[in-house]
């Protein structure tokens, strides 16, 4: 691990509390292979170490505060670093997820109160954080997203578990349309567990190093009130138009409406890959079922393995991150081509040698 890969990701112990972090700024701190590496084994030494008592989960400041570099929390993966793989072997691609989603479901499995602070652009791989940590701190700043299926991906990171679990089919409509919320809509449907305003996140965190068996407290003495969530007057067009499990239905509830949010949905759906919206809505669909946070992260595994190996993913990222053209050619390039047997395709399980599991220290079942 180089020194300027290991600058990615900042670690230390202040006081009893274990902190990370994020340090790509140029990058809305994207996270790569060694940022990964670096977060886990920072956790996985915490895990035993009674001086540390908690964890705070954050990003640095920018240098110079320059606002351009101040975006946000975490902005998901290396998405470019990924499609580079993709369009070789594979290789590369298939090891960064099997080890984020050890990482992610690390920090499910914690064994100690891990804080994170989704101040700002808080995307996929972001996401994926803060879902898993006990506490998810949202701010007026707070713009969270799963936006993959606009690159022929699929809500990873835990996605499958978490967004079923949100109130009526709101997890759906995040999962499909890639919809951005902010802090007051996080918090209305428990994507985050508090509200504060930015300007006091400095002095929360200095209190909860100075007292971090006071965690809980400090966190509910800090909030803020916030603003009315937008996304609550929208919660009955979302459950009634996105209740079904087939994409079809959902575009022709959506047509049949003809109201102006449900055009702006058919507008938001428009661009996606239509085979990875219907790998988020089987996902969701079995993730309600599953019981087990790591079962759930195996399924997820075998799904990415074999929808980075389809021509929608890398065909995504060249017309949204490369060429930047926004014009992607999606093959099948309708929801009506993308048949069933294609998407059990994408279901199906690995070769044992090859299926994911987590992290040795935690035991085969985490």
């Amino acid at each position: 691990m180089n020194g300027i890969q290991a600058a990615q990701v900042l670690t230390s112990v202040e006081g009893r509390v274990g902190r990370i972090r994020l340090n790509r700024p140029k990058a809305i701190h994207a996270l790569n292979p060694g940022m990964v590496d670096i977060i886990t084994q920072a956790l996985l030494a915490w895990r035993g170490d009674d001086a540390v008592v908690a964890v705070m989960i954050d990003h640095a400041p920018a240098p110079d505060g320059d606002p351009k570099l101040s975006r946000g929390f975490c902005a998901g993966g290396d998405i470019a670093m990924i499609a580079q793989s993709a369009k070789v072997d594979c290789v590369e691609a298939d090891r960064f997820f099997f080890d984020e989603y050890r990482m992610n479901h690390l920090l499910f499995v914690y064994n100690k109160p891990v804080v994170t602070f989704m101040d700002g652009i808080t995307m996929g791989g972001g996401v994926g954080i803060a879902a898993p940590s006990r506490y998810r701190i949202a701010t007026e700043r707070t713009l969270l997203a799963m936006p993959e299926t606009g690159i022929g991906l699929f809500p990873d990171v835990g996605g499958g578990w978490f967004l079923p679990r949100l109130p009526g089919r709101v997890g759906a409509w995040l999962a499909v349309t890639g919809a951005r919320i902010d802090g007051a809509d996080a918090l209305s449907i428990g994507m985050a567990t508090h509200y504060m305003a930015s300007d006091r996140l400095d002095g929360v965190k200095a209190q909860i190093i100075a007292d971090p068996g006071r965690l809980s407290e400090i966190l509910d003495a800090g909030r803020t009130r916030p603003p009315p969530a937008k996304l609550n007057a929208l919660r009955g067009d979302i459950d009634r138009l996105f209740a079904s499990e087939r994409y079809e239905d959902i575009l022709a509830a959506l047509r049949t409406d003809g109201a102006e949010w449900a055009q702006k949905q058919l507008a938001l759906l428009a661009p996606k890959s239509p085979q990875t919206v219907k790998v988020a809505l089987r996902q969701l669909a079995e993730g309600a079922r599953i019981a087990d946070f790591a079962d759930n992260m195996r399924n997820e595994y075998r799904i990415a393995r074999h929808v980075i190996r389809r021509p929608d993913f890398v065909e995504g990222v060249r017309a949204l991150i490369f060429d930047k053209d926004n014009a992607p050619r999606w093959n099948p390039a309708s929801a009506g081509n993308v048949t069933d047997e294609l998407i059990q395709s994408l279901f199906a399980p690995l070769p044992p040698e090859q299926e994911w599991t987590p992290l040795p220290e935690l035991g085969e079942r985490g």
